[in-house]
């Protein structure tokens, strides 16, 4: 049996959605081991003169804790 333990994070990017997912499991990744999942909690976007100049995510990263 196994336990798991969930953190939550926050990623950016200038490019997507899908970008700054990407880039916070990747750096979730280096940190944390056995990393087996995440879940989208809330999307946002910063918008400066009337245009979107990052894509945020917050993210719940869910890790295999080790015996």
């Amino acid at each position: 049996m196994s336990v798991a333990r969930v953190t939550e994070i926050t990623a950016s990017s200038d490019k997507s959605f899908k970008d700054a997912i990407e880039k916070g499991v990747e750096r979730a990744s280096k940190t944390l081991k056995n990393v087996e999942g995440a879940w989208i909690q809330e999307q946002k976007v910063v918008v400066e003169n009337g245009k979107i100049t990052a894509y945020r995510v917050n993210m719940k990263v869910t890790f295999i804790l080790q015996d």
